[in-house]
């Protein structure tokens, strides 16, 4: 059988890599969560620029570690690759709702107009933000976390097609749920600092759990996989409203 062109490869890696981000777009749809193409696209955009500051953290802490073993494989995993890809996450998506609150005229996919993401909380610190602008985040940080996947998919996949099928299985669910606690930190930075710090690190933790599962000889790759699916669901409970974070 001929092998196909690279376009056309590059053609099925985009539209493989594209389902995940298809099947929560009709979601948001049948759910009736008024999130504009506009405002989805631009998530989608924030999270794919997200790709290139992470990846500049990871050459810069490329050096050599010390320490050898799993020490060694747990800096590798946890603070080179998750959390570098988390904070990157996280800046893009202030970006996008600095940008969003100073230009949006129309409705969040829940409720007021994308200023609300700054104005309808309390300026005093821990302060609880309204539960509906906590959903916004946390949907808008699930798209973000898509466009990551899309495009660190694309790159994984041109240079090895075999871990496609894969990582749209897994990796796509991986980066919406640890996107989607980057987005609800993003929105609470001013309000609950130590709660959106804290939603770092769980997103942090999550990635590098399941990066060092799937790298780790012996562990069975099935637990990766519930890992994450355990920590999509809550974040689709939340979004859905039925499942309401919990404040000091």
């Amino acid at each position: 059988m001929p092998s196909m062109s690279g376009s056309w490869v590059l053609f099925l890696l985009i539209l493989i890599s594209s389902i995940p981000i298809i099947a929560v777009y009709i979601w948001f749809r049948l759910a009736k969560h008024q999130i504009s193409i506009v405002r989805f696209l631009f998530a989608l955009l924030a999270g794919a620029a997200a790709f290139f500051p992470a990846l500049i953290l990871q050459n810069l802490l490329s050096f050599s570690f010390p320490a050898q073993g799993r020490l060694a494989m747990f800096f590798e995993v946890f603070v080179r690759i998750a959390f570098t890809e988390e904070l990157s996450r996280l800046l893009m998506l202030f970006v996008f709702f600095k940008i969003s609150s100073r230009i949006a005229s129309g409705r969040t996919p829940f409720r007021g107009t994308a200023a609300d993401l700054h104005s309808e909380g309390p300026d005093t610190p821990n302060q609880p933000l309204s539960f509906n602008v906590i959903k916004m985040g946390t949907a808008i940080g699930l798209v973000a976390g898509l466009g990551f996947a899309i495009i660190e998919s694309a790159v994984y996949g041109a240079s090895n097609t075999n871990v496609l099928l894969l990582r749209a299985v897994t990796a796509a669910p991986l980066h919406a749920a640890c996107g989607s606690r980057i987005g609800a930190a993003a929105v609470m930075f001013r309000t609950s600092p130590f709660q959106a710090l804290f939603r770092l690190f769980a997103a942090a933790a999550i990635h590098g759990i399941y990066n060092f599962m799937a790298a780790m000889p012996g562990f069975p790759s099935i637990l990766a996989i519930l890992i994450t699916l355990s920590a999509l669901m809550t974040s689709i409970l939340i979004i859905r409203g039925a499942q309401e974070p919990q404040y000091k």
